[in-house]
């Protein structure tokens, strides 16, 4: 039966997932929100930086420093988060102009410019000459229209996580207009002696003025918010992957792909990443403003508390392996196998066991995260410890992450090592019959090979 799946997987979804997986426009969102990671990573830590003095003791000089100075400390993630969707764009842009082999800077550039005309700028009127008047006699109304101000100004809202997916749109729109104008050759094309910088600026001239018109045509002079129309179409995708069947459905499709080879979390990841990374962004806003954290299955819940070790939660069949193992290749597998798994990097475990293609650890590879994703889910919905507001390094061992990423909560580094014993019981049944056919098999090597001299 094993084999016959495999072969359905080989022949009828292996070639179409992979195919989904590198699919120009799903890469350029994957490579674009990928390279967001740097900026939320590290200004995610700001927030936590700014929030320590809720886990230390208060007559510290470091917490009254830290609690005096927050908003300041706050001012990176502020001009890092409350933007991402800025970075992501241009990354988006140059990453879809790449691959249709057009020039990335300029793909970038036209993505950004599509992105900001989505946004309408407010006016902002003075003060009226009465108000004014009733500042000259009061001190703190004169203070406070001098810091209010005035003319165009753009709201930063749309510029994180709110706007990611309009940006999306965005940057599709623009570089298909970028390719459309260099399939057509309609363009401005500039003698071979011109300087090539100096000539894809002349060649990007018609597509920029296309972007422009149509753009801006559409919300900034006939009067359409993108924003709130998008928002409310992807509203309910949003909400929806917050639910336990969601987390449970993503964890499911990405190791059933695993299993057969196909790399299910990037197949899961590009279609995923843009709500989880609206959840993690308005957990983050909560946090910093003081307000309940909403949301719980933004990305880190994953990284933290499910894909512990790497996708399958492999690190506790890395313990085994080298703990536990009585063959000479588990042995070595473990020892090889382990330390990455530490640092959640697994492939030495998925392709040397190997888990792919093997009905034996297959069945523990699939069950162990789902089991972790409800044991975390109840946990969090219980109130036994915090919700993620934070993206740490993923490379960081699990229950340093997992404190981390919960703003400091000891108790989320708690769960994250129960789950890693959990992890390694779910394993050990089958790590023990696996690890015993490979000693057995290494025993009747060892015999063919002594009657072979004999």
């Amino acid at each position: 039966m094993f084999d016959k799946i495999t072969q359905f997987m080989d022949e009828k979804l292996s070639t179409p997932m992979a195919r989904l997986a590198e699919q120009r426009h799903l890469r350029a969102i994957r490579d674009g929100i990928i390279a967001t990671l740097p900026i939320i990573i590290v200004s995610s830590m700001f927030l936590v930086v700014a929030f320590l003095p809720n886990q230390l003791p208060a007559d510290w000089a470091i917490t009254q420093f830290i609690a005096a100075n927050a908003g300041k400390i706050l001012l990176p993630y502020r001009m890092a988060m409350f933007i991402m969707t800025l970075y992501a764009v241009f990354g988006i842009g140059y990453s879809l102009a790449k691959s249709y082999k057009l020039d990335g800077l300029s793909g970038g550039i036209l993505a950004e410019l599509a992105y900001l005309l989505t946004i309408i700028p407010v006016s902002i009127p003075a003060a009226s000459d009465a108000v004014k008047a009733l500042a000259l006699e009061n001190a703190d109304l004169a203070a406070y229209i001098a810091s209010v101000p005035t003319g165009w100004n753009m709201s930063l809202t749309n510029l994180g996580s709110a706007g990611l997916f309009v940006g999306i749109i965005a940057a599709f729109l623009a570089v298909e207009v970028f390719r459309f104008t260099q399939k057509s050759n309609f363009k401005i094309s500039m003698p071979p002696q011109v300087p090539a910088s100096v000539a894809r600026s002349f060649e990007a001239l018609t597509p920029t003025a296309i972007v422009l018109f149509i753009v801006a045509g559409i919300t900034m002079w006939g009067g359409v918010n993108v924003h709130a129309i998008i928002g409310k179409l992807v509203a309910p995708l949003i909400s929806g992957s917050d639910t336990l069947p969601a987390v449970l459905m993503i964890c499911f499709v990405g190791m059933f792909f695993w299993s057969f080879g196909i790399h299910g979390w990037s197949i899961v990841g590009a279609l995923a990443r843009p709500m989880w990374v609206s959840l993690i962004d308005v957990n983050t806003a909560a946090y910093a403003a003081g307000t309940a954290v909403p949301h719980i299955a933004a990305e880190p819940l994953y990284q933290w508390f499910i894909m512990i070790g790497g996708s399958g939660c492999t690190i506790g069949l890395a313990i085994l392996f080298l703990l536990r193992s009585k063959s000479a290749y588990g042995k070595a597998l473990g020892k090889t196998a382990f330390l990455p798994a530490v640092f959640n990097i697994n492939e030495p475990m998925i392709f040397g066991a190997p888990i792919v293609l093997n009905p034996i650890l297959i069945i523990p590879f699939i069950i162990t995260p789902l089991l972790c994703a409800t044991i975390a889910w109840f946990a969090i919905s219980l109130g036994l410890i915090s919700r993620v507001i934070a993206i740490a390094p993923w490379t960081l061992p699990g229950p340093i992450g997992a404190y981390l990423a919960t703003g400091g909560d000891w108790r989320a580094a708690v769960l994250n090592i129960l789950l890693i014993i959990l992890s390694v019981c779910i394993y050990y049944p089958f790590f023990r019959l696996y690890d015993n056919k490979l000693k057995a098999e290494e025993t009747e090597g060892a015999e063919g090979t002594a009657a072979d001299v004999l």
